[in-house]
């Protein structure tokens, strides 16, 4: 059963994500004092030729043959493997052929609680927004987020599956319910998380962009056939585990768990505190015919580079569409 965006939970999640802004936002705001005592400090006793010097630094042939400060906009981004992947992603995408600048904290392999309650990536993100702000003097056009495929899929796969000889074959309804609340109240913390903090060092809302994921095929691909950062596969040994040998009938119950994390996701922007949060449904956009599906698909849970070009566009679709 899908959580209510105008729940409880949800509302608790958003005090909580105000709570770890503010104590995030406190913590940089101490940086920042002792980054300026260090500045002066190491500025008061250099001559004025000295800085002088170090502003006018030589270019190299490289800086000036290829030289372009032209540029959509500043996008910040947090989140996992389809925004940090080898050679291509979502974000390199979107700079390389949409024309965006990317300020990105995001981590593969990072589960969206991570993400919500850890601290990691909330405290670089604030890092690169107060460079934005107090250094380049830029405000983000949108913030990008994505998460979720890692509290799903990996090792315990398999334990949100009933057997496939099971009176009760298929998904698990109790324990995807589970994990689905969990993802849902972590989204409504992060999403918290980064409206505090704009709101307090832009002073406004910036619009955020969430994604739900494409329909998968469980073919048992991993990243380099099982090596490398992301070794996978991530889906096939469970439903091998399971007893669901059959590609198709591991598609159809993949299919049905991707839905629930999109309806999920979906529901999230109908909450009143989040009127600036844009979902984006990527369901269609990469295909899963399988004469084909292995053009936009990399391995289980990652595009192609291909497929990365597909997602990007229809990202840039949505962040065209704003002011």
């Amino acid at each position: 059963m899908l959580p209510s965006a105008t729940s409880s939970p949800l509302d608790a999640a958003i005090k909580v994500g105000e709570d770890l802004a503010l104590k995030v936002l406190e913590y940089r705001l101490g940086a920042i004092k002792t980054r300026a005592v260090a500045l002066e400090e190491f500025e008061k006793d250099l001559p004025i030729d000295s800085l002088t010097e170090m502003k006018a630094m030589p270019e190299s042939d490289f800086i000036r043959n290829f030289r372009d400060a032209r540029s959509r906009g500043t996008l910040m981004a947090e989140g996992d493997s389809w925004f940090d992947y080898p050679w291509k992603d979502v974000l390199s995408c979107l700079e390389d052929e949409h024309g965006y600048d990317v300020e990105s904290v995001a981590h593969k392999g990072d589960h969206v609680e991570h993400m919500a309650y850890d601290g990691g990536q909330l405290v670089q993100f604030l890092r690169r927004l107060e460079r934005l702000l107090l250094r380049q003097n830029k405000i983000p056009k949108a913030v990008l987020l994505s998460g979720g495929g890692n509290d799903f899929a990996g090792r315990e796969f398999g334990m949100i599956l009933n057997h496939k000889l099971s009176p009760l074959s298929g998904l698990n309804s109790q324990v995807v319910d589970g994990v689905i609340e969990r993802i849902f109240t972590a989204f409504g913390t992060i999403l918290s998380e980064v409206t505090t903090l704009c709101n307090r060092t832009i002073g406004r809302n910036v619009p955020i962009l969430i994604h739900g994921y494409d329909y998968p095929v469980p073919d048992g691909r991993g990243f380099l056939g099982g090596w490398g950062p992301f070794p996978g596969p991530w889906l096939e040994p469970g439903f091998r585990e399971k007893g669901f040998d059959d590609l198709s009938e591991r598609m159809s119950l993949a299919r049905v768990l991707v839905d629930e994390i999109n309806d999920m996701l979906q529901s999230i922007v109908g909450h009143p505190e989040f009127s600036h949060v844009i979902y984006i449904n990527l369901r269609g956009t990469l295909r899963d015919d399988l004469s084909v599906y292995q053009e936009d698909w990399a391995n289980e849970l990652h595009p192609s580079s291909a497929g990365f070009t597909l997602v990007s566009n229809r990202f840039a679709e949505e962040i065209n569409l704003l002011p």
